[in-house]
């Protein structure tokens, strides 16, 4: 029996949700290139972005949530696990996600984890995700692009390998990495990947943000946005989340019956 016959209807749905969705916004998202009011570049220069200021000022406190994450890494999802669609990318347990806000939802168990860090993201003007992101030593993100040239990448650096060199990022022709407390900001809908050539483990704030455009291309950006945190796409992220919530609070308590 082929893979495509043993899918369930649901996963057939999100499959042709993202097929179509790229078809509609393909001529949108050129229209967004053209119209965008910080250029249509790989990377951004970060006076672009006031609130950038604010982040960086708080990123020890980012850093400290982060990094009590790390103390049951094992648990936590694999991006593929929550994002199916990045089975493509990445298919072992190398890349985790701690996720905070994703599309308008938020990810309750996340926000509780890490109460300054989602205060912190509830400042940022048009944030729709946030989450903490985990690459192990020797892991390669595959060659990919984001979903819709609306909103921008952000990150933050939160824990970088020494050789931080051999820790890069890959946007279209250029080449970045990160600094513990620097951003970065960038248009994921420009093919990029992701390499930690390094022995340690390399941990980044995540952020989508809506681009700036001028009115009414923001508006209608704003209600595009929405509109995809209501796809099937989005909706199994959610469940996804939702579900791996639940296993990771179940372990937890029956880590501590055991303890106790």
């Amino acid at each position: 029996m082929s893979s495509v016959a043993q899918k369930t209807p649901w996963e057939r749905t999100v499959e042709l949700t993202i097929a179509l969705g790229e078809r509609i916004l393909a001529p949108i998202e050129r229209f967004i290139g053209r119209r965008s009011l910080v250029g249509d570049a790989t990377f951004f220069p970060l006076e672009r972005f006031p609130w950038v200021a604010h982040i960086e000022e708080s990123w020890q406190v980012i850093r400290d949530e982060a990094a009590a994450l790390l103390d049951d890494r094992d648990a936590l999802a694999n991006f593929q696990d929550i994002s199916k669609d990045q089975i493509e990318i990445t298919d072992d347990d190398r890349w985790k996600t701690f996720f905070l806000y994703g599309y308008g939802f938020e990810a309750k168990l996340g926000v509780e984890m890490c109460p300054r860090t989602a205060a912190l993201m509830r400042e940022i003007p048009g944030m729709t995700t946030a989450m903490i992101s985990i690459l192990s030593p020797r892991k390669h993100i595959l060659d990919h692009r984001g979903p819709y040239k609306g909103v921008l990448r952000y990150h933050l650096g939160l824990i970088v390998p020494e050789d931080a060199e051999s820790c890069r990022i890959r946007v279209g022709d250029d080449f970045r990495h990160w600094e513990e407390g620097k951003s970065m900001v960038f248009d994921d809908t420009f093919n990029h990947e992701v390499w930690n050539d390094t022995d340690e483990t390399r941990v980044v704030l995540f952020v989508d943000v809506l681009r700036p455009l001028p009115e009414p291309e923001s508006t209608i950006n704003r209600l595009i946005v929405k509109a995809i945190g209501y796809s099937p796409f989005v909706l199994d992220a959610k469940r996804n989340q939702e579900a791996w919530e639940r296993r990771f609070l179940e372990r937890r308590a029956l880590a501590g019956a055991h303890s106790g």
